[in-house]
């Protein structure tokens, strides 16, 4: 398995009773940490109006970690596009990639205020599910709903404070050709009018989707012949459908001649089981307040998380992340990850730790790295 690269997916998370400020040093540190390691990729993820997550504008960290790093690469993990435009997606990058060129992932997503998720009806798969387990053990939960989400407040407000007023997101597929055609110097309007980024135009950059289902994401990436990234961590469900979805609607490029994927996962190791259990204990909690929409809370400790009052309710809300996280001690985590690449295909995994102590954090993704060597 050690010819299967690991790569970093970092929310820029604030544990409770610290501060963006020593959220943000935490990520450089870590990005730092996890190139001697040797990690392949460092991505940032695209969160807006959560107490408990830094991570706004992946641009901005990528820069700055960029200059604190030298040869991992980095990237968006992922850009959401529901709420800016192709040029200004080309601009951030082409700057970034001035400086530091041949480094950067441009990861795109859908999203932009509307909850992840796929078509209503789950989208049938060649892999079979037994039980809610894919051959080799895999975890396939049930498919959970973001509905309730589409009426949140928070989420509306999001949205109205992201856009212009009145503006339209563009359609997802024509933004994703804008984009390629502005990297590539080939974009003319309408009318036939040359428009070229400087600079952008040219970057030597890997361009991903991201997506969480075998829909529209799935098909862009494939039709594009683009690297595609599935979350496992955030849809545990739909994972399947998103990797068959994207290598049947496949179609070879200049850049690719066969499909690519990554496979994300959320992870916590530590030397022994008990002491992985102890550090994830506030991942539950913290889970519970995306998927009520109060936006991602300040990351609990285990007390803090331990002194919350369960409801059904609640356990319902978190159960198939709680079920699909990988805790536990190297062996017991590098086994588990096998199994979801063994699934998926995966030609990489984006690992995705979080705990409430920086350093837990930092000895999670050594540890992981070692066990990962040995494989």
């Amino acid at each position: 398995m050690s010819d299967i690269p690991l790569g970093v997916l970092d929310l820029v998370p604030i544990s409770s009773g610290s501060t963006a400020t020593e959220a943000l040093r935490n990520s450089i540190d870590l990005a730092r940490q996890a190139e001697s390691f040797g990690y392949a990729r460092y991505w940032f993820a695209e969160h807006h109006l959560n107490p408990g997550v830094a991570g706004t504008s992946p641009a901005v960290v990528l820069a700055l970690t960029a200059s604190a790093t030298s040869t991992i690469r980095l990237g968006s993990g992922a850009v959401q596009l529901g709420h800016r435009t192709a040029l200004s997606t080309v601009e951030e990058f082409g700057l970034i990639d001035a400086l530091h060129p041949g480094r950067l992932d441009v990861g795109l997503g859908r999203s932009g205020g509307r909850p992840p998720g796929g078509s209503a009806t789950p989208l049938p798969t060649a892999t079979p599910v037994v039980d809610g387990r894919a051959p080799g053990g895999l975890r396939i939960p049930p498919r959970f709903s973001f509905e309730h989400l589409l009426g949140s407040p928070r989420i509306a407000l999001q949205r109205k404070l992201l856009l212009l007023p009145n503006a339209e997101s563009q359609d997802y597929g024509e933004q994703i050709d804008d984009i390629l055609a502005l990297l590539a110097g080939t974009y003319r309007s309408a009318d036939g009018v040359e428009a070229h980024v400087v600079p952008g135009e040219g970057a030597d950059v890997e361009i991903w989707i991201l997506g969480s289902s075998g829909g529209e994401s799935a098909e862009v990436a494939g039709r594009n012949g683009l690297r595609f990234a599935a979350n496992y961590h955030v849809s545990p469900a739909t994972v399947l459908e998103a990797a068959e979805g994207y290598r049947a609607a496949f179609q070879p490029s200049d850049v690719l001649d066969k499909p690519y994927v990554s496979v994300s996962a959320d992870v916590v190791v530590a030397e022994d089981d008990e002491t992985a259990r102890e550090l994830a204990t506030g991942y539950g909690l913290w889970v519970r307040s995306i998927r009520t929409a109060e936006g991602a809370i300040q990351f609990p400790t285990p007390d803090e998380a331990r002194a919350h009052a369960w409801s059904d309710a609640d356990r319902a809300l978190v159960q198939d992340r709680l079920d699909t996280q990988f805790v536990g001690s190297p062996g017991r985590v590098a086994d588990q990850l096998e199994q979801l690449q063994e699934a998926t295909l995966a030609d990489e995994l984006l690992i995705t730790t979080i705990t409430h102590g920086h350093a837990d954090r930092v000895r999670s993704y050594e540890l992981l790295a070692e066990e990962w060597r040995k494989r």
